[in-house]
């Protein structure tokens, strides 16, 4: 039995839309041992027989991350799949071939670049720029029970936006990029702001408006996580029982940027 683990993501970082987005501490897991048995429509499945036949190997996976709540869950699949064909095969593509290979099955980079690269990173036509180990807060995801897929989120964006509203999120994406390099909390505070997706996408997600309005002390900002409707509220210390307390009905996790990336887990 060979274990590998992928992490989940969250895709955007508030103005960094289609190009930024960071691997977190909560895994999707895959056992994997030889056998019969692989339902070849699953996605997974699907990712593994990029670099091997599923044929001959039994799939065994956990799914810890929340589907269809804006937290990566299928990039993670799809990641666990390219790693283990890749090592059922013997090879050792670089994370670029890894992104090349998976982005038909996930479509988009923002999520799929930090699942299989890990940390905090940067894409664009089909590179990885994995530019930070970790973010200036300490990420708590509120996560509501409804799902919401990407594709009923992308439906909700306008073709185009007024020209100020560009003008404000190039600024923030700045903010943003000038925050990871130096690691300042007060510029990554600065840049939590985005007019090109998030306020099309608030109506999913209410509480995003309602937690810029009244920040919890001790947070720095919230983005919507990907397409929604989890948000992750940023902070400079654990504030999640706050949280709990604003919003019983949620879910409510503290968590952190990982480094790691999909990969296989080493034996005890």
């Amino acid at each position: 039995m060979t274990r590998f683990r992928a992490p989940a993501t969250t895709a955007n970082l508030g103005a960094g839309f289609d190009v930024a987005g960071a691997a977190l501490d909560l895994w999707n897991e895959l056992e994997l041992t030889e056998g019969d048995g692989a339902d070849e429509s699953h996605l997974g499945v699907h990712a593994f027989s990029v670099y091997a036949s599923p044929a001959d190997f039994k799939f065994e996976w956990t799914d810890r991350i929340p589907r269809a709540r804006g937290l990566g869950s299928s990039a993670a699949i799809i990641a666990l799949g390219l790693v283990a064909g890749a090592w059922a095969a013997g090879v050792e593509p670089s994370v670029e071939e890894l992104l090349e290979a998976g982005l038909p099955l996930e479509g988009h980079a923002d999520n799929l670049a930090p699942a299989l690269a890990g940390g905090v990173c940067l894409t664009w036509d089909g590179h990885i720029a994995r530019v930070a180990d970790d973010l200036p807060g300490l990420p708590i995801a509120v996560i509501p029970e409804e799902s919401l897929s990407t594709a009923a989120s992308r439906q909700a964006l306008p073709d185009a936006v007024p020209r100020e509203d560009a003008v404000l999120t190039v600024a923030r994406a700045a903010l943003l990029g000038a925050s990871i390099a130096s690691s300042d909390a007060r510029l990554f505070a600065a840049s939590n702001e985005d007019r090109l997706h998030e306020p099309y996408r608030a109506a999913t997600a209410p509480h995003l408006l309602e937690l810029r309005s009244d920040l919890p002390e001790g947070a720095l900002g919230a983005t919507l996580s990907g397409s929604g409707p989890t948000v992750i509220v940023w902070a400079e210390q654990d504030i999640s029982d706050e949280l709990r307390s604003r919003y019983p009905q949620h879910e409510v996790l503290a968590l952190r940027v990982s480094a790691d990336g999909a990969a296989r887990t080493p034996e005890d």
